[in-house]
């Protein structure tokens, strides 16, 4: 928001709508404007790596919360000094975690007096594969107001580069520590048809991915992005075999998202899909059949829905 003495000082060029300052006075420009917060929890999305992708409502809320909570004091404090918000006399509670017993009541004490939260996790989505969910809970069960400013998303940022499957995908979070139990969650998404996405530390990057060419096979295309909107970000595609070679040697740093494709269909035994469609569509619609049935037998949706056409036509 500009106010009158930022335009003062201030015209554009109509070639290329440069702001143009005159160096007479020193000016500040802000993003955010002055507002009233309703009472409530604000879980507010913050960048992930570069700085100006947060958006001017999480701006808004974090300049006119009543109390501002987060994951890491520090980086909040870090961020509201890049976009010129101000502190004040303002609480700045820390909420992670390891502390998060000892300071929920804190959190929940200002909501009974009518004051208006904004949480940030230390970077991207709150309770993405971050703290918070215990405190939205609790929340919710006084019946309180919690409100979303959504933002800047890891698992969903390396979604749109990957050039894997969107319509369908799931987060599975960070995998096991454990090589065992981590076997144990992989072959549990082994018939997942889905763009399978988790967050991996560079360190377990290399036994990962040797693990899930042993589990879900060498063929299996894959994506690693890494350091996600930051100055050394860097994506690799590939087969999982050629994934793990390539990181096999590799000294690596940042934050990882690692994307999986998920499973072919299997072979189909077109005769008894299309006698569980006709069985279906005695009582429901095409639509709501081809969905039945595609779920019942883990088969393509769309092929069992133009199945369901054409059975149906056959039919009139």
């Amino acid at each position: 928001m500009l106010n009158d003495n930022i335009l003062s000082n201030m015209t554009l060029n109509p070639q290329n709508f440069e702001l143009i300052k005159f160096p007479t006075k020193k000016c500040l420009m802000v993003n955010y404007k002055s507002i009233k917060l309703s009472p409530g929890l604000y879980f507010v999305s913050t960048p992930i790596g570069s700085a100006r992708d947060i958006t001017l409502r999480a701006l808004d809320i974090l300049a006119n919360a009543d109390v501002l909570a987060a994951e890491d004091t520090r980086t909040l404090k870090k961020l509201l000094e890049i976009h010129g918000i101000q502190l004040k006399n303002r609480s700045l509670i820390s909420y992670h975690d390891h502390n998060g017993s000892k300071a929920r009541p804190r959190l929940l004490a200002h909501l009974e007096q009518g004051k208006s939260i904004a949480y940030a996790s230390e970077a991207g989505t709150p309770l993405i594969a971050d703290p918070g969910f215990s405190l939205l809970t609790e929340v919710l069960s006084l019946e309180n107001n919690v409100i979303s400013a959504p933002g800047p998303c890891a698992l969903i940022a390396a979604l749109t580069v990957a050039g894997l499957p969107t319509d369908r995908f799931s987060f599975e979070g960070f995998l096991p520590n454990n090589k065992s139990q981590k076997e144990i969650k992989l072959r549990g998404l082994q018939s997942y048809r889905g763009t399978l996405i988790f967050y991996e530390s560079a360190k377990r990057l290399s036994d990962t991915l040797l693990k899930s060419v042993e589990v879900l096979g060498e063929d299996r295309q894959g994506v690693v992005c890494r350091e996600i909107t930051k100055k050394f970000e860097d994506t690799q595609r590939g087969s999982l075999k050629k994934l793990s070679e390539f990181y096999c040697d590799k000294n690596i740093k940042g934050e990882i998202v690692l994307l999986i494709a998920g499973a072919t269909d299997p072979d189909v035994d077109l005769n008894k899909v299309e006698q569980h469609l006709k069985d279906a569509l005695k009582s429901m619609s095409v639509k709501d059949s081809a969905e039945a049935v595609a779920l019942a037998l883990n088969v393509s949706r769309r092929d069992v829905y133009q199945l369901a056409l054409k059975i149906k036509r056959r039919s009139e």
